[in-house]
């Protein structure tokens, strides 16, 4: 199998090609290890959603939903069962990449319960669960950049587990999240452990953005038509720009001496919502080495039929971008509301999720009984 050409240009140019998407059905029929033969694609991540679709469709779990509630297990432990086998199953599918790569690809993600993010004690414990029960090496846990996150992904970093923090909306919580990786891998340090090992990515999500302060110009009305489509690509350049910063700087430069990584930004949230953008706007305007584009399907296959990949396209790019959102300002956007509604609705939508694959599993034990 050959890979598409697109796709190759876009993984030549520094980006690491993700699916963004999981299901038993992915696995079983081999498509999983298709996209990884002719698509680039070089990890995965999942998340509530994601599971939630996956376990609530068709019949690719009920055999094992039978077999679990015949031993007594209860929704949680179904739902875990189910999900963590995936994500094994899928770091074994994807374990040549992660040997190819040193370690740096090759990467499944699972998030925590999300009903957690607000809990920092809990995320911590749950990750180290989650780790234990997936016994990969190329595993990453996601925890969400919430204010309780932060501790969370430090403490989690710490104990040397490789982790994916999610849900990160503005540069300001970009530069948080860095820091409780960097603060994270000097306690790693401190307690012994191998820094080359630790490995973390920095989900920064981008058409959201797009559609939240598109809404807001549209009541504005005017002039301020013309921002649209622009916030969200900018405001990825910039948390590039802040992530060279950080990963150019001295803090970092005394951790690199003792093999430890950085902590590269994934573009996350790529598919575009709005018909009237090109279909392949936040692949092709985010390229730049030591990135990740993690895409669902569809997004991947427009990039794969037209994407116009011609190298970096964020370096250099920051004035201008800063200048976006200060025209923004000037509008009358209010961006911290923005960011602060985007991490609220982030989390709202994740939970629900849950609630409902919860209900559903707990719908099929009851017939089960």
């Amino acid at each position: 199998m050959t890979q598409n050409p697109n796709l190759a240009a876009l993984s030549a140019a520094g980006v690491s090609v993700w699916l963004d998407d999981l299901s038993r059905e992915r696995l079983q029929t081999g498509n999983l290890q298709q996209l990884i033969d002719t698509r680039s694609v070089v990890g995965v991540t999942t998340n509530p959603s994601i599971f939630q679709a996956a376990l609530t469709s068709g019949t690719a779990y009920d055999e094992q939903v039978r077999e679990l509630a015949s031993r007594g297990a209860d929704v949680d432990a179904v739902i875990r069962s189910a999900t963590t086998d995936d994500v094994r199953n899928a770091c074994d599918v994807l374990a040549k990449a992660y040997e190819a790569s040193g370690g740096v690809d090759g990467r499944v993600s699972i998030e925590v319960d999300p009903r957690l993010a607000h809990d920092t004690d809990k995320t911590i414990l749950q990750a180290i669960e989650l780790w234990k029960i997936v016994d990969r090496p190329n595993l990453l846990i996601k925890i969400p950049a919430t204010l309780a996150g932060l501790p969370a992904i430090t403490a989690v970093i710490a104990e040397g587990i490789s982790v994916n923090v999610t849900l990160i909306f503005s540069v300001e919580r970009h530069r948080a999240v860095m820091d409780a990786y960097l603060t994270g891998l000097e306690k790693a340090r401190e307690a012994g452990h191998d820094l080359s090992k630790i490995h973390s990515v920095a989900s920064f999500f981008v058409s959201r953005v797009d559609t939240e302060i598109d809404a807001r110009l549209e009541k504005l009305g005017g002039s301020a038509l013309g921002l649209r489509g622009k916030a969200g690509v900018a405001n990825a350049r910039l948390a590039y720009a802040a992530y060279e910063q950080v990963f150019g700087g001295p803090q970092f430069a005394n951790l690199k001496a003792e093999g430890a990584r950085v902590q590269r930004p994934l573009w996350a949230s790529t598919g575009v919502k709005n018909p009237d953008y090109s279909d392949t706007l936040y692949v092709t305007e985010l390229v730049a080495v030591d990135t990740v584009n993690t895409m669902p399907e569809k997004t991947m296959e427009a990039v794969a039929d037209h994407g116009q990949v011609t190298g970096d396209t964020i370096s250099g790019t920051a004035a201008a971008s800063q200048a976006v959102f200060e025209e923004l300002s000037a509008v009358g956007i209010d961006l911290d509301d923005v960011f602060n509604v985007l991490e609220v609705e982030g989390v709202d939508k994740f939970e629900k999720s849950w609630s409902e694959l919860l209900e559903a599993v707990q719908g099929q034990l009851d017939a089960l009984k």
